[in-house]
């Protein structure tokens, strides 16, 4: 197998597309604006952020093989790997792609770079829970960091009516029992997982997919199922967004345990391109795990609540002031919090709010300054509650209450709806126009 670290001598920076690595450059600026690679020549910020390197016995240089799986395009790329292919495809349940790209199809660059942002804001207008497209997109990027593009079959994401399937060669690193636990990281392509996690988009603690256990077991949907297809060299991950069943009887246990590798809707598109499947068989292969759902539910509930930031991985702003005067106001509002994306309604969110805090659920570390900018316009519109800001800023209710509301409110610049009944089940936050009277 091709490692990432490759210096492919004979590849230079003609072989790369200069609009990937200026968007690449973009993004890294904006999550680090005073860092000294900002400043530095192309191509000694690619061999600081490993996509060049230098080899010392020859002298010699060039692209490294994540490099150009980041920065290249399909045509190039292939030349080092043949079987190199990326397709996101949508189906409403039936034969027919109501929409499909592939890295081959010519209208855009076809490397793994510009391949995760089209498919993150593909999600993003596709799941109107902000949660779910994290996690979504957290598997995205599990995807393309762990797949083995010397492989065959191609990474494939695909988007079912109710449920996603991400499929990609190459075999899990570590045992499939482990993968949504807490564990170490093992890394198939360092280099790349590098590369993207120099923009903030992934980390090398090995929690992601665990996060998005307990996010899936928080929602009640069904347990995310992992197959390993030995025979195809294959990982298939599938996240249903159907609730899971409470209970039942035997015989339907029996006809849910489909092992995942049994799925044909897995793996049409496998089928379609490399011709290896022969088989057509059950299609309900999700509930693979359905027997340990019961098992984790409470312990993945239970570990959520000890560790709000599950959601949000910034705001680590505290609070250095000790505001023991205003303990009242730290006791407004104690909603429960284990759900409360779910329990927001969504019909009253209007375009014009999601707008306003737009900027919250991109960055995920934002001055205090700003965050408490983007609160005050959103009051302006209309009183809010606090699992509202939760859902709108994409963070933890305790982190939005004590580290923005609480200030606001001790500065005069918000109210409370009921400031007589601080644990109003209907308590919201009011922008406070006499301030600005003042």
């Amino acid at each position: 197998m091709l490692q990432d670290n490759l210096i492919l001598e004979h590849y230079g920076l003609n072989e790369l597309n200069f609009d990937t690595i200026k968007s690449y450059r973009d993004r890294f600026a904006e999550v680090k604006p005073a860092h000294p690679w900002n400043a530095l020549e192309t191509k000694e910020f690619l061999y600081k952020v490993g996509a060049w390197g230098k080899v010392r016995d020859t002298h010699k240089e060039g692209v490294t093989l994540a490099g150009l799986l980041l920065f290249s395009e399909e045509r190039i790329i292939t030349e080092v790997l043949p079987q190199y292919f990326l397709e996101y495809r949508e189906s409403k349940g039936n034969e027919e792609w109501t929409e499909r790209f592939t890295s081959q199809d010519g209208t855009w660059s076809g490397n793994i770079f510009d391949f995760y942002f089209h498919i993150h804001e593909i999600v993003r207008n596709n799941e109107p829970q902000p949660s779910i497209a994290s996690s979504l997109t957290e598997v995205l990027i599990n995807m393309l960091i762990h797949a083995d593009y010397n492989g065959e079959g191609g990474v494939i994401l695909e988007k079912q009516p109710t449920y996603y399937v991400f499929s990609n060669p190459g075999l899990l690193l570590a045992p499939s029992d482990s993968v949504f636990s807490h564990t170490v990281s093992q890394l198939r392509n360092p280099n790349i997982v590098k590369l993207f996690s120099l923009l903030g988009l992934c980390e090398r603690s090995g929690s992601g997919l665990k996060k998005v256990k307990q996010n899936w077991s928080l929602h009640h949907y069904k347990m995310p199922a992992i197959d390993q297809d030995i025979s195809m060299h294959r990982t298939v991950v599938t996240l249903s967004l159907s609730a899971q069943e409470r209970q039942e009887s035997s015989s339907e246990k029996d006809t849910h345990s489909t092992p995942i590798t049994e799925s044909g809707n897995n793996f049409k598109g496998v089928e379609k391109y490399q011709n290896t499947l022969k088989n057509n068989v059950e299609t309900d292969s999700y509930n693979n795990n359905i027997n340990s759902y019961n098992k984790y539910l409470i312990e993945e509930f239970n570990s959520y609540n000890n560790d709000n930031n599950s959601y949000s991985k910034g705001d680590n702003y505290s609070n250095s002031e000790s505001y023991s005067s205003n303990k009242e106001i730290n006791s407004y509002n104690k909603e429960p919090e284990d759900d409360f994306s779910n329990s927001v309604n969504v019909e009253d969110i209007d375009t014009k709010l999601w707008d306003i805090a737009a900027l919250a659920r991109e960055k995920k570390r934002l001055s205090p300054n700003q965050m408490e900018h983007i609160i005050l316009e959103l009051c302006k519109e209309k009183p809010l509650m606090l699992k509202e800001f939760a859902y709108l800023l994409e963070r933890t209710p305790d982190g939005v209450r004590n580290n923005y509301l609480t200030k606001l409110l001790r500065k005069g610049q918000l109210q409370l709806k009921y400031p007589n009944q601080p644990n109003h089940p209907k308590q919201a936050y009011l922008f406070n126009k006499k301030d600005i009277e003042k």
